[in-house]
């Protein structure tokens, strides 16, 4: 690895976010779909939704829950065997899960396996991009995240066409032969060395930075927050239209439409993430609150147009704030300590990701409706954007991104006699 002073901006940063593009589409693209086999997991086990719920619920939560341990591994080894490692897990549990007799072994095999392999994949690469860029860092991720929305357009209505010529079974294989590519993905990621590497100190040292760092620490309960309302639509929105009496194909294909608008939200939002002067934070706030206001409304949504609106609207809100969200964190702890910062955070907000849909499918059970699962999960945004504007300088048109870090990073720069060029103001 050669040093650098600063980030590239570009170069080989282009072929990270191409790999970063597919892992996200393999990744959140099939996480995203798996209301289809919702239904499917419903009728073969004979399961209340809230148990069948916990399949997807345990494999965020594990993908957000490791992250801490994919990033340990990529500061040791690189990202690049880390990401081949974790796609070959990835591929494997969805093979393992075609041959389940029961929830028990979906639980193990989707989600605890699958999972570990999603959290040895998305967060060391989201990290590894985040150093490679700096004035063009919200765009670069708003270009790789576009591999969410895309991939949520297509794989929703094909997995619903395999299940129709295979069944559950030999869908989950053909997954499973498209999770493998995550190993391709991986060999692209060339790890960067920055001069500021240095400065923040080893990984228990930045650790402890980190826990003592206010503003970081209101940014994760934020996320937190936003997690557990935010895959709601993605787990219950093809049994809600299905108990509004739509057929299974159009019902799926309605996660498409969200899909259209949500490249196009991630895209729109990173370019004026690093347009608009000031803190990305704002960015974030606006779009999280649009996001829970159009949650809120979907139980009031009854004819196919307003459903339709409204999930064009919510594909474009939720693309929107993913990649602000992840670059806020440089901008609070700098990009020395992005692969700590960006797992810790992943592993506190995986506890959304886990309660979140189970307690929609608890909701609807106790309710025999949908209603209350869609107003509490935009209840769940609305108060993360709440705390989001607690963070520094959310409220001014200007704020440099060094005065946004702590005053842990300065103390490392006067004990570390290091040249000041090339420090950057990151």
């Amino acid at each position: 690895m050669a040093l650098r002073a600063e980030p590239p901006d570009g170069g080989w940063g282009w072929m990270v976010v191409l790999s970063a593009f597919f892992q996200s589409a393999l990744v959140f693209g099939v996480l995203r779909s798996s209301g289809v086999f919702f239904v499917e997991f419903v009728a073969a086990f004979e399961e209340p939704a809230a148990r069948v719920s916990w399949i997807a619920s345990i494999g965020i939560a594990v993908q957000q829950f490791g992250s801490p341990v994919g990033s340990a591994l990529s500061t040791k080894f690189g990202p690049r065997p880390v990401v081949m490692a974790g796609g070959i897990l990835a591929a494997l549990g969805m093979l393992l899960a075609a041959f389940a007799t029961s929830l028990t072994h979906l639980y193990l095999s989707i989600g605890l396996l699958s999972g570990s392999g999603w959290a040895l994949t998305f967060t060391p690469t989201l990290a590894c991009l985040s150093r490679y860029f700096s004035r063009r860092r919200s765009l670069a991720t708003g270009l790789a995240l576009t591999g969410v929305g895309l991939s949520s357009f297509a794989f929703a209505p094909l997995f619903q066409w395999l299940l129709s010529q295979y069944a559950w079974r030999g869908a989950l294989l053909l997954v499973s032969a498209l999770s493998l590519h995550l190993v391709a993905c991986g060999a692209l990621l060339r790890p960067l060395s920055l001069a500021e590497d240095p400065v923040v100190g080893g990984p228990g040292a930045q650790l402890a930075n980190l826990l003592h760092h206010g503003p970081f620490l209101r940014y994760t309960v934020a996320l937190t927050l936003i997690n557990t309302g935010y895959f709601i639509p993605y787990v219950h929105l093809v049994a809600h239209l299905q108990d509004l009496d739509w057929d299974p194909l159009p019902a799926a294909f309605l996660l498409s439409v969200a899909a259209i608008s949500d490249p196009v939200g991630r895209v729109a939002s990173g370019w004026l993430g690093d347009a608009v002067p000031g803190p990305v934070a704002r960015l974030l706030m606006l779009w999280t609150t649009l996001t829970g206001v159009i949650l809120a409304l979907y139980p009031v949504a009854r004819v196919p147009t307003a459903l339709v609106a409204l999930t064009v609207a919510y594909g474009f809100t939720s693309g929107a704030l993913t990649p602000v969200a992840f670059s806020v964190l440089p901008e609070l702890v700098g990009t020395g300590k992005i692969y700590c910062g960006l797992g810790l955070v992943q592993m506190v907000e995986s506890i959304g990701g886990l309660l979140g849909a189970p307690l929609s499918g608890y909701l609807r059970d106790v309710t025999g409706t949908y209603t209350a699962s869609f107003v509490v999960a935009g209840a769940f945004l609305l108060a993360g954007s709440g705390v989001l504007i607690t963070l520094p300088h959310s409220f001014c048109l200007s704020a440099p991104t060094s005065k946004l870090q702590d005053p842990v990073t300065e103390a490392l720069d006067t004990k570390v006699p290091l040249p000041r060029e090339g420090l950057g103001e990151d």
